[in-house]
């Protein structure tokens, strides 16, 4: 979603950085396409007028002009701006004294709220708690029958029944809870097309009814400013603690995402980055702000691989590595791993690629396929092949090429590929050796 913002302020970052002696003429221009940068993102523009004020009065100050690397200080001064203004510090959900907590999302049908209440109970069953999900949307057609799915996706209990009123449905749920020793206790209500009375009265008397210790608002990141104008008149209506930002993995320009903390004044929890369960992220604003000025994400992305990696078979990759019998067999396991950390663009994200990454294209879906088409490849070998791939020649390629639907030139592309990871690790291995030797291979060269 933010790809393109991104971009952007990484190219105005590089014209500042080639300036040898910062100006306060130079800087204001930087400002001013920075300003443009946030509006066509679809930044609110006094968001993105308030920001840059407050970067320019960082920024022409002595500590950045007179500092050694200039370029660098001004990007710091927007990487702490844009910090600030997307909370600061993560917001995290504490748990009640007096299990179990109530968890009430409230927003508009569409926003993603059934799907997300789900995510938000598979993430608090990761975190070692029982989850109970109550499905109180009896208005959209077959919104019980949606959740009582995904919570048997989960292997997670649904309470509510057709024909039962929303407020009896939240208190019977709340009262299992405790009765179960469940918690938290995630309230699926019900939305509207858009926001009226009637509705906004059912919120009310749940809210008054089971006393939620958490109101979250979901939020559709797609829909733009209208995200912000929706998130107002919840909060002045109904109040919420806290924003679930659904859908930040689509192509919108992504400027709600910017603008509803300093809006609203309630900060974001969490942000729904794919449509599969396992799909919701606790927001981190310092990892977003490098993400945009091109500093990359590598925590988020640790914590990804960390979820999906096996360690097991990690420590036996590096063994065979080492051994230097990493075989195609091998190859395929890493690339299911891959597949299953989500799409590649995401990854790319989160890496500091700066200028090798500006205009590369990040069509995931391709990459995606990409990859699928590889181990569609690697299937259709037999096992001498898969360990021995020196032995495919020109036949066992037509016929590995027909087993798996591709072609011979795909067949040839992953073989390349193969070749070249493993000259890769032999190279890495021997830069290993030496470094365990105490040598400092070309660092004499440049230093001498």
């Amino acid at each position: 979603m933010f790809d393109s913002l991104s971009s952007r302020l990484q190219g105005i970052f590089d014209r500042v950085g080639g300036h040898g002696r910062l100006t306060e003429d130079n800087i204001q221009e930087a400002l001013r396409e920075v300003r443009v940068a946030l509006l066509e993102a679809d930044v609110n523009f006094k968001v993105a007028r308030a920001f840059i004020d407050r970067v320019r009065a960082r920024a022409v100050g002595q500590d950045v002009l007179r500092a050694l690397v200039p370029g660098q200080q001004v990007i710091k001064v927007v990487y702490d701006e844009l910090v600030e203004l997307l909370g600061g510090t993560g917001h995290r959900l504490a748990m009640a004294a007096h299990p179990p907590t109530v968890i009430m999302l409230i927003g508009l049908q569409g926003s993603g709220k059934t799907t997300t209440a789900a995510k938000l109970a598979r993430y608090f069953a990761k975190q070692g708690q029982h989850p109970l999900l109550a499905a109180a949307d009896i208005y959209r057609p077959a919104a019980i029958d949606q959740l009582r799915a995904l919570g048997a996706q989960l292997g997670l209990p649904v309470a509510g029944q057709p024909g039962q009123e929303p407020v009896d449905i939240c208190g019977a749920a709340v009262r299992e809870g405790a009765e179960r020793g469940l918690t938290p206790v995630i309230l699926d209500t019900a939305g509207r097309l858009h926001i009226d009375e009637a509705m906004l009265d059912e919120l009310r008397a749940i809210k008054a009814a089971v006393k939620p210790h958490h109101i979250l608002l979901v939020v559709d990141a797609m829909t733009g400013q209208d995200a912000l104008t929706v998130a107002e008149k919840f909060n002045a209506a109904v109040g919420i603690d806290a924003i679930i930002l659904s859908k930040l993995d689509g192509d919108a320009r992504g400027g709600a995402a910017l603008s509803v903390r300093h809006v609203t004044g309630r900060p974001i929890a969490f942000v729904g980055m794919g449509e599969k369960v396992d799909a919701l992220e606790p927001f981190h604003p310092d990892r977003l702000a490098s993400r945009l000025v091109g500093m990359g994400d590598v925590l988020s992305l640790v914590e990804r691989a960390q979820q999906t990696v096996d360690a097991e078979k990690a420590e036996d990759v590096v063994r065979k590595i080492r051994q230097e019998t990493f075989s195609l067999e091998d190859f395929r396991d890493q690339l299911r791993q891959l597949r299953g950390m989500g799409p590649l663009d995401q990854l790319l994200g989160m890496l500091p690629f700066g200028k090798a990454r500006r205009g590369v294209p990040t069509d995931g879906g391709g990459e995606q396929a990409e990859l699928a088409r590889f181990e569609a490849i690697i299937d259709s070998m037999t096992h001498g092949e898969r360990l021995g791939p020196q032995i495919i020649n020109g036949s066992r390629r037509a016929r590995i090429a027909r087993g798996s639907g591709t072609t011979v030139q795909d067949v040839n592309r992953l073989l390349k590929q193969y070749a070249q990871l493993k000259k890769m690790m032999r190279d890495l291995k021997g830069l290993e050796g030496k470094l365990k030797k105490g040598g400092t291979p070309g660092w004499r060269s440049i230093s001498g």
